[in-house]
């Protein structure tokens, strides 16, 4: 296919303002990327858009099995709220309260 460009599981992107730290969620723009490497503002950078992470969790929250999840870039974890957080995937399993991390499914496409 002449007008093939990338399978697209990871992108090139510039890192904004505060860099990019490896492992870490990031919104680019309208996209949610998991940085291969850490790198500081305006270094470019390759983030993963798909695939399933483990990622802090915030202890109270109960998700099911492919519930939504969301990224609190404020607090550094993954939750169930959706206000003011950014939707990033799912959760891959049902989780109890207290448990303080999450294996979770990105959905790789825009927000």
């Amino acid at each position: 296919m002449k007008n093939f460009v990338q399978k697209g599981e990871t992108v090139d992107f510039i890192a904004p303002t505060g860099g990019a730290a490896a492992g870490i969620p990031l919104v680019v723009g309208s996209l949610v990327v998991i940085p291969v490497l850490s790198v500081p503002e305006g270094y470019e950078c390759v983030g993963t858009v798909e695939g399933v992470f483990n990622l802090p969790k915030l202890s109270t929250d109960t998700p099911g099995q492919f519930g939504k999840a969301y990224w609190d870039a404020t607090n550094g974890y993954v939750t169930t709220t959706a206000t003011d957080n950014t939707e990033i995937g799912v959760f891959m399993e049902a989780l109890a309260s207290g448990t303080t991390e999450a294996d979770v499914r990105l959905n790789g496409v825009a927000v």
